[in-house]
This record gives structure tokens, sequence and C-alpha cells, in this order.
């Protein structure tokens, strides 16, 4: 039995998965791809350029926790390995950043923590189910300045100075579920409507947040379907915690 160019299959041996977590800036890496689907086999080299990027698409959700290199990556690339010094995959290329369309040293992949995590589930079941909150929130954090004026101007307590304003809780979600509350009166800060009566997240399995992303970043790089992560949250001004079983995100939704 002959497989890749004429080599027998025997001779032939999967690529061993590194641990992504133990990346370290500057770290060499290596892609390996097909760059404009014409160059079959290409090999770039260059470094780890930084960890747990965020890239946020046109569409659909933010992707975060990406290995950023400076290895050339371009159009084709997507789906080849990225590899360190000693040939063990530590990504999957899937992204560039480019004003031009072509490489200029802004690249992303994958990290392989998440590819081995992800991967049998899509395998077995053909998609990967997201851990699911199910709460909207306004698209500006509460700041310790929003807190002041709203201390001063609306003489409003609200028992924190950070955290992420809960404006929807989806009826019959993970969040509905255990409790949470959304808002339903809000106050005009300049051009804002600041809601001002529901609950507000400010760490979740004891990681302070700061907005909405902060959440759905520890949810998509920490957790899983099933599992029960705890909520450090305001209401009425009094601090509390909420244990919260996630659900799998339902398609379209993005929180």
């Amino acid at each position: 039995m002959l497989d890749v160019d004429g080599v027998p299959a025997e001779q032939l041996h999967p690529v061993e998965m590194g641990d992504s977590s133990q990346l370290v800036p500057g770290q060499l890496a290596i892609a390996i791809g097909n760059p404009f689907g014409q160059f079959e086999r290409t090999i770039t080299t260059g470094v780890v350029s930084a960890l747990n990027r965020t890239l946020n698409r046109s569409e659909g959700q933010p992707i975060f926790g990406l290995i950023q290199t400076d290895a050339s990556i371009n159009r084709g690339n997507s789906g080849g390995p990225l590899l360190n010094s000693r040939g063990q995959v530590i990504g999957i290329t899937t992204a560039i950043y480019s004003p031009s369309g072509g490489s200029v040293g802004i690249g992303f992949a994958i990290p392989s923590n998440t590819v081995s995590k992800e991967v049998p589930v899509l395998i077995e079941r053909g998609r990967y189910p997201h851990p699911w909150l199910g709460v909207s929130a306004p698209p500006y954090p509460l700041t310790p300045e929003l807190a002041q004026w709203l201390r001063q101007e609306a003489g409003l307590e609200l028992g924190t100075d950070h955290g992420v304003f809960v404006v929807d809780v989806t009826p019959g979600g993970p969040a509905d579920e255990a409790g949470l509350q959304g808002a339903r009166q809000a106050v005009r800060v300049g051009n804002r409507q600041v809601p001002v009566d529901g609950d507000i997240i400010t760490a979740v399995d004891g990681n302070d947040v700061t907005s909405l992303e902060d959440v759905i970043r520890y949810l998509e790089t920490e957790t899983e379907v099933g599992q029960t992560v705890t909520l450090a949250i305001v209401r009425d001004g009094d601090p509390m915690t909420v244990d919260v079983t996630l659900g799998a995100r339902p398609l379209g939704q993005e929180r």
C-alpha cells in the first residue's frame, strides 16, 4: 500500500500534538500550508508573536485565545499546522490580518489544546457545542467614571464600580434558570441608555470581568457545556454569588 508521493504507509507517522499552554512569545514557529492554493507544502518560519489574541469577525462571534505569529501565512494556508522547533503541532493556522490581502506578518492560529478538545467532538457530533450563559449586555461596560456619575448626578449607588450590566436574560436559558435578573429601567447618560436595576456581573469563577467579551472569552477558553460556573454579581447594591450550569449556545446566538 502506497500513500503520499509513493512513500509506504508504514513509514508515515502522524505529527505529535504539542501543549499550547506552554508557549511563550519569541518561540520558533513553523507554518506549513498551501498558499493561494498553488504552492503545496510551503514552509515558512517566524516566532510566536503574542498569545491569547482576540480576532473580531464581521459576522459571528469573535475567536478568542489565538496564537499570533509572524511566520508568513497567506490565503490558502488556513488549516495547515503551526509547529514548534520539535515538530510538534502547537496550532492550526486560521486567519491573517492584512490591508492588502497578502501576508504582512500578522497571522493567527487556533491553539493545539483547543484543537485537541474540540476536534473529537466535531468528528463525533458534526458540531462543537459552545458554552452559553444566555444574557445580553450594552456595548459599554460599567466603569468607575460611570459609577461616579450615577452616584453624583442620579443618586444611584450601584454597589460596584466595574462589571457587566445584565440587560436581558433569555427566557429558559441557563442564566434565567439560575435566577439572574435583567434591567427594567434605564437612565440616560449622554447618548447612552444605562440600565440601573438589573444584575451586574463582576466576576466569573473568581476572575474579574469588565465587559461581556471578558465573560464570553472565559466561557469559550475555560469551560464546556454542562459545567457549573459561579458568577459574582451585585443586585440592588448587594454582592452575592449565583451558580449557573452552562447550556449549549443555540445556532445563530452569540451570548
